[in-house]
């Protein structure tokens, strides 16, 4: 009798489904997904990368407690949600970035995108990105200055951004590509190859130089059932075949390579526009969002003001997440769609009688 006094009764609505998959885990495997990046990042820009990457997850985890802290909710330290993003902001960021501006990236993700909307799962914008459009818009200068890539060349932990050895982008050089260019976008003044894009010896933020790191990441995810393949499938599919078509004047398969190797396109496909609270969760709503952000991209890159477009097409994408999902939520179970088409002739009719009435 004792023994069963212990015990404790949970009442809860059906369907009664134990896993252990909870937010914890799957915030564990994204964070596993990012070490390939996170290596490649400090192997080619230095110790400061893992400085600003450990200084922006301190950043978010330390804004989060506080917000929680003063409003008096339970804290939610331990879901990891807010490591991931300061993991992420750092990623999206030139490493010569100082810390407090970094640290300032972090205050707008967590306090204004996140928690003032009511914490994870309430926010309609990716806290990360938000957090780098906000840098970009104040401080433009910080967020453009990239330094050039190599183990001989490692940018100081604490130096200034006076010291870093600066150099152009990929990405740069081919947003001043015309359609009468005749030479290769990457020959310009960034000197990268195909095979500099796919590895990341490369100029650009910290996490996203290197493709093949982030398409192990991303395969892990796939693997491990945390993302879905439409979404950056239809994501990069889009980019590619329109860059092939429209090449600008220059070779269409290199052109088309440049533009999907280069850039943050890999980062944003598999981790940022995948976020589970700001994308569509219908399998026809995850094929228009991923092509939506691939068109959007392309536009920007190709009519915009910016080199890169990932960031703000899949913001502007997260801000239509909800109508998406409202034109392609399936078919309630068990009703047939002449009788869906039915009902809401009905609803329709009913609704202009008591109109008229």
């Amino acid at each position: 009798m004792n023994e069963n006094k212990e015990l404790k009764l949970t009442v809860a609505s059906s369907p009664h489904v134990n896993s252990p998959v909870n937010t914890r885990s799957l915030m564990m495997d994204v964070l596993i997904a990012l070490i390939p990046a996170l290596c490649f990042g400090v192997y080619f820009f230095g110790p400061r990368a893992l400085v600003m990457t450990i200084v922006s997850v301190a950043g978010c985890e330390f804004f989060e407690w506080l917000y929680r802290k003063l409003l008096k909710k339970p804290q939610t330290m331990g879901d990891l949600s807010a490591a991931v993003t300061g993991v992420l902001l750092a990623f999206v960021c030139p490493v010569a970035l100082p810390y407090w501006a970094l640290l300032v990236g972090d205050f707008f993700a967590m306090f204004v995108v996140k928690q003032l909307f009511g914490g994870l799962g309430k926010n309609f914008l990716n806290p990360a990105l938000a957090g780098r459009a906000f840098l970009m818009l104040s401080y433009p200068v910080y967020m453009t200055t990239w330094v050039k890539p190599g183990v001989s060349n490692w940018f100081g932990i604490a130096a200034s951004v006076n010291d870093a050895v600066t150099a152009a982008t990929p990405m740069n050089t081919m947003h001043g590509s015309t359609v009468a260019a005749a030479t290769l976008p990457w020959l310009g003044d960034c000197g990268s190859t195909l095979k500099d894009l796919f590895i990341g010896n490369v100029g650009g933020c910290i996490g996203e130089v290197s493709a093949l790191a982030l398409i192990i990441g991303g395969v892990y995810l796939i693997w491990r059932g945390v993302i879905h393949v439409r979404i950056p499938a239809c994501y990069i599919g889009t980019v590619a075949v329109i860059t092939l078509i429209f090449s600008k004047g220059n070779p269409h398969f290199e052109w088309m390579l440049s533009q999907v190797l280069g850039g943050g396109l890999m980062l944003g496909a598999f981790f940022m526009a995948t976020d589970y609270v700001t994308s569509p969760c219908t399998p026809k709503g995850e094929i228009i969002y991923g092509v939506g952000c691939g068109l959007l991209t392309i536009f920007i890159r190709y009519f915009g003001g910016y080199p890169e477009g990932v960031s703000y097409a899949i913001l502007l994408m997260n801000v239509c997440t909800p109508i998406i999902e409202k034109f392609t939520h399936p078919d309630r179970f068990g009703v047939s769609k002449e009788e869906l088409k039915a009902a809401k002739k009905a609803a329709k009719a009913a609704k202009k009688g008591g109109a008229e009435a």
